[in-house]
């Protein structure tokens, strides 16, 4: 399998591009997915200077294996929110994002949702509301790579 490397240098380019793209937005709560999302979404919330930043849980891949099952918990209390950003490190398949925006917008129906993403693949079944690069290949990124695989 083809991967490429997505280290901190361009990821911390890569996350002041994507807050500069959300401005228009103007979210007042960012909700990071895990595991993902969670860089992402402290740098955002940095770059933003919002402390209204939450993560929800899903499962739905074993390291590169994409699973049958889709797990999706520890969905936080949003009924103060008016424009949340939902925020992933990559859309893949899509499905899971899916599923999150489906449920969420059921569970808090006058709140808008929005998504970003650093990296996404033109094949899946959900398109970001802000996203910035196309991915080719398998993305390791840096924060699920390094302490595991050391760069030489």
């Amino acid at each position: 399998m083809e991967k490429y490397y997505y280290g901190y240098e361009e990821f911390v380019g890569d996350a002041g591009a994507l807050v500069h793209k959300i401005k228009d937005f103007d979210p007042d709560t960012l909700l990071a997915v895990a595991r993902g999302g969670l860089t992402l979404g402290h740098f955002m919330a940095q770059g933003m200077d919002t402390r209204r930043l939450f993560a929800l849980n899903s499962i739905h891949y074993d390291k590169t294996h994409k699973l049958d099952t889709l797990e999706i918990f520890n969905i936080p209390d949003l009924s103060t929110a008016q424009r949340v950003l939902v925020v992933d490190d990559i859309i893949d398949s899509g499905e899971t994002l899916r599923e999150v925006l489906r449920m969420l917008s059921e569970q808090y129906p006058d709140v808008t949702f929005k998504l970003a993403t650093i990296f996404y693949k033109p094949t899946a079944v959900i398109e970001a509301d802000f996203a910035l690069k196309k991915a080719h290949e398998w993305i390791d990124f840096f924060w699920e790579v390094d302490l595991v695989e050391p760069r030489k």
